[in-house]
């Protein structure tokens, strides 16, 4: 099982993650919505991208995003689009146009909104089944995921805490992606991600 830490806003932190000696696989940074304490603004992005990623994934998180900024991003240095609000149609667009590989994130709150990844199969790398909050971590029930097929990748989001018991969350989920529970305050806090790397390591060499 792989992790994900999204919310990246500053460089001390995403030196941090990149040295890190369980480094996470994937780093996401709020490319367009204002309304995340997490939102980066276009000249800092530029900047936070281009810092050596070493063994880690950049991820633009994007909702529903317009042309101008996925042009004004197109040259940074992302590996990965996770789209929120954005049609299978607009998904190969973005896939053809921009030549990214491609997390699509379905929020979650009944069971049937799980089947909404069907939809994307063609398109999409990796699933994101997220709870229904956007910014703000809304937990959804995780067995609602018992079901997936073994063969997509399905990442995991929504009230996960930095410090649970991972062992569960690894029998329905390739990736787990963590954000506020990593914060004190406002701000990423190191030794709460420290803390969940290392246990992240000790769930993945138990079994």
């Amino acid at each position: 099982m792989r992790a994900k830490i999204c919310g990246i806003k500053d460089e001390n932190t995403l030196r941090f993650l990149v040295d890190h000696k369980n480094s996470p696989a994937f780093i996401g940074f709020i490319c367009n919505f204002p309304k995340s304490k997490r939102f980066v603004e276009i000249d800092k992005l530029r900047y936070l991208t281009n810092i050596n990623k070493k063994n880690s994934k950049f991820v633009a998180v994007l909702v529903n995003p317009s042309e101008k900024i996925l042009e004004e991003i197109k040259n940074f240095n992302f590996d990965f689009y996770q789209l929120y609000d954005v049609s299978v149609d607009k998904t190969k667009v973005i896939k053809n146009t921009y030549k990214k590989k491609i997390i699509t994130a379905l929020t979650i709150k009944e069971k049937k909104d799980v089947d909404k990844y069907k939809d994307y199969l063609n398109i999409s790398d990796i699933f994101l089944f997220d709870g229904k909050g956007y910014e703000k971590s809304i937990s959804f029930q995780h067995s609602f995921l018992a079901d997936l097929p073994n063969n997509i990748e399905k990442m995991i989001a929504g009230d996960i805490k930095y410090d649970d018991n991972l062992d569960n969350l690894k029998k329905i989920a390739n990736i787990i992606d963590l954000s506020g529970s990593l914060e004190t305050g406002n701000n990423k806090d190191l030794k709460k991600i420290d803390i969940f790397l290392n246990n992240l390591k000790k769930t993945n060499d138990k079994n």
